[in-house]
């Protein structure tokens, strides 16, 4: 793979750079600032970012997911409160499954635990949770028959806020009901090149969550002074800062290995490449958001500071698809290493 950026890539990414900048959660009270929330969605919406996986006129998705990364790397990085993951995997599951594009906004739903997609059974889907709530009137589920998987919508009630503070979720209550429009059924293949594109994409946002929960924490290190010196000077500061700069690095490089493969390998094999991605990223994620917060001190845990709030995101995304142990299980059984005689 050729992990230049294109121009066009680029200009993609210099554009997410200036919405994130302009419109983006620049400290705690910003959360509450609806009408700053409001524009970035409505921003977000007329660049047709979340659209970027629906059907072109050659028949395959109008942007690869190394460009969905793109975007979700900066939205990560800037704690954009709005809906982007779960949207992009159900307009690239509509694309699959030959359906038109959503009338509304619509995410995905996941099981309880988030680890898989949600499937539902005669049209059962308790426990499921739908990700990406903010103004979804739909979630979509897998519903698993005899050719293979077909779509399932079900409405998305009342969202709560959990440890995330800027990304919503929602308990689902319906019942599943088919989705109008479908003109094929997906085979696991497919579905394993879904759920990979979706794997980049929470690893795209926590390399975007590390970018800047770190720029936070060397900015603080720059402006914190003790003992006469900004505590950037002092030695064991800069070790610790050293090695979130690393995992960084590695985690956006493995992450943009798993976007390129989504679309560029078989499915079994894009889904273990992500695998590995989400392993790599979602454990570096949380030791980098914890080392800005030691870095702050006390107050990186106060409504005064983000360091938290990068955290929380990075603890959502870490979950979604899967954590630490579940994808380095996927990635066992790829090679396969059954998990009891794996690594330990």
């Amino acid at each position: 793979m050729d992990v230049r950026l294109s121009p066009e890539q680029s200009a993609l990414r210099g554009s997410a750079v200036q919405v994130v900048d302009r419109l983006g959660v620049r400290a705690v009270a910003h959360l509450d600032d609806r009408e700053r929330a409001g524009k970035l969605d409505a921003a977000v919406d007329a660049t047709g970012w979340r659209e970027l996986r629906t059907l072109a006129e050659d028949g395959g998705p109008w942007a690869s997911p190394v460009e969905v990364a793109i975007v979700a790397e900066e939205l990560g990085r800037g704690l954009a409160d709005i809906a982007f993951l779960g949207p992009t995997m159900a307009a690239d599951l509509r694309r699959l499954a030959g359906a038109p594009a959503a009338a509304g906004r619509e995410t995905i739903a996941l099981t309880a635990d988030l680890a898989e997609p949600a499937c539902a059974v005669d049209g059962d889907v308790t426990g499921a949770v739908a990700i990406d709530a903010e103004a979804a009137t739909s979630a979509l589920v897998l519903v698993a028959g005899a050719e293979g998987y077909a779509m399932g919508a079900v409405p998305v009630g009342d969202v709560v806020t959990g440890a995330d503070l800027t990304r919503p979720m929602a308990r689902l209550t319906a019942r599943a009901a088919p989705v109008s429009g479908q003109t094929r059924r997906l085979h696991e293949g497919e579905v394993a090149a879904w759920r990979s594109l979706g794997l980049a994409v929470a690893c795209a946002d926590l390399v975007g969550t590390m970018r800047g929960t770190l720029a936070l924490a060397c900015d603080y290190a720059h402006a914190r002074r003790q003992f006469g010196a900004a505590i950037g000077s002092f030695q064991a500061v800069q070790h610790l800062l050293a090695d979130a700069f690393v995992a960084t690095e590695g985690s956006r490089s493995i992450a943009l290995h798993a976007a390129w493969a989504a679309d560029a390998l078989p499915g079994p094999d894009a889904l273990a490449a992500a695998s590995a991605a989400k392993a790599y990223c979602a454990r570096a994620a949380r030791a980098v958001c914890e080392t800005a917060i030691q870095v702050h001190g006390g107050i990186g845990n106060t409504w005064d500071c983000l360091a938290h709030v990068f955290l929380r995101r990075a603890l959502l995304s870490a979950d979604v698809l899967g954590g630490v142990g579940d994808n380095l299980a996927r990635v066992l059984a790829a090679h396969g290493v059954e998990v009891d005689h794996g690594l330990r």
